[in-house]
C-alpha cells in the first residue's frame, strides 16, 4: 500500500473540509455581526463597536484615481501584465502594482459628521472599471512602440480601479470615539500632574514664579501654590474642552471585529456573506464524502 501517496491524499481531503469548515464559521459570524449591531446616530452614537449609515461628503484634499484620473474620495488600483508562455495553458495575469489611498473619509448622516480612517478596512464601492492597454499605467508615456513591439512582442496591461465618490451612501460598522465637548478628557487631578511636569522643564522659570523667599528651592508652602495653581490651570483647561465642539472618528476596532466599508447595504452585504459561507459548507462536505470515501477503499 502507497502510505505516501494515502497521507497526502487525506491531507488534501481534510484539509479541504476543515478549511470550508472555517469559510462557513467566519461569513456567518461576519453577517451576523452586521445584522446585530443596530444602526446608530452620529449625534448619539456611543462609544465602541457601531454601525454607521450616510452618505459621502467632500473632504478638503480632494483626490484622483492614479488611473483613470476621475475625482474621488477614495481609490485601490491593481496593474496587471499578461504573461504568455509556451505552453498558453500556463499563460497567466501576474501582478504588477497594487495600492489603496489612505486619506480620512467623511461621512455625515444629518445628524453630524464623522471622519473615518480607512486603514484596515474591507472597502466595497460600487465604482469599479477594468480595462486594457499596451502601457504600464495608462496616464504616462507614450504607446510602446512598433519596433520594440516586433522585436519583444506586444505587452498587454489589465487595470482595475475601484473609487469612492462624494455623494454616495456609505454603510460603515468599526470603532467609533469622539473627542472634545466633554469625551475622552483626563480626571482634573491627572491634568494637574502632567501642567506640573510640563513646568518643570523649564525649572528656573518655575523658581521665579513660585520661589518667594529665593532661596533656590520650594518648602511645603510654595509646592502647595504650584500644585494649585496647576489645578485651577487644570480645571480651566477641562471647561475649554467640554464646551469645545466634538469630533467624531472611526477606526479599525482593536478586537477581531469586522470593519466594513461598502456603498451597499447591510442586508445585501449579509446576503453575500450568507451565499459565501453556503460555498464553505459545501467544500466541508465535499472534503468529508472525499475523506470517508478514501478511507473506505482501505
Amino acid at each position: 500500500m502507497d502510505w505516501l501517496g494515502l497521507t497526502v491524499t487525506l491531507g488534501i481531503t481534510g484539509g479541504l473540509c476543515v478549511g470550508g469548515g472555517w469559510w462557513f464559521v467566519h461569513c456567518q459570524r461576519q453577517a451576523r455581526f452586521l445584522l446585530d449591531t443596530p444602526t446608530s446616530k452620529i449625534r448619539s452614537a456611543a462609544q465602541g463597536y457601531v454601525e454607521l449609515y450616510g452618505f459621502l461628503v467632500d473632504s478638503e484634499t480632494p483626490l484622483s484615481g492614479p488611473l483613470s484620473g476621475l475625482p474621488c474620495l477614495w481609490w485601490s488600483y491593481r496593474i496587471e501584465e499578461y504573461q504568455r508562455r509556451s505552453n498558453n495553458n500556463n499563460s497567466s495575469w501576474r501582478t504588477l502594482e497594487q495600492k489603496s489611498s489612505a486619506a480620512m473619509l467623511k461621512l455625515d448622516d444629518s445628524t453630524g459628521q464623522c471622519l473615518i480612517d480607512p486603514s484596515g478596512a474591507k472597502i466595497i464601492p460600487v465604482s469599479r472599471q477594468v480595462w486594457h492597454g499596451d502601457r504600464r499605467h495608462p496616464l504616462a508615456g507614450q504607446p510602446q512602440h512598433w519596433f520594440s513591439a516586433a522585436l519583444l512582442g506586444r505587452r498587454r496591461y489589465r487595470y482595475t480601479e475601484e473609487r469612492l465618490h462624494a455623494g454616495e451612501p456609505l454603510y460603515a460598522i468599526g470603532h467609533f470615539y469622539s473627542k472634545g465637548g466633554g469625551h475622552q478628557t483626563l480626571n482634573a487631578e491627572a491634568m494637574q500632574s502632567a501642567i506640573i511636569r510640563q513646568w518643570k522643564q523649564d525649572f528656573p522659570a518655575l523658581l521665579q514664579r513660585f520661589d518667594r523667599n529665593r532661596d533656590g528651592q520650594f518648602d511645603a508652602g510654595e509646592w502647595q501654590q504650584v500644585r494649585q495653581a496647576a489645578l485651577q490651570q487644570a480645571q480651566q483647561q477641562k471647561r475649554q474642552q467640554a464646551t469645545a465642539p466634538a469630533g467624531h472618528f472611526m477606526r479599525k476596532p482593536d478586537e477581531n471585529l469586522p470593519f466594513i466599508l461598502s456603498s451597499h447595504g447591510e442586508d445585501q452585504l449579509a446576503r453575500k456573506l450568507r451565499w459565501k459561507s453556503l460555498g464553505g459548507a459545501l467544500l466541508c462536505i465535499a472534503g468529508a464524502l472525499a475523506s470517508a470515501h478514501v478511507l473506505n477503499g482501505l
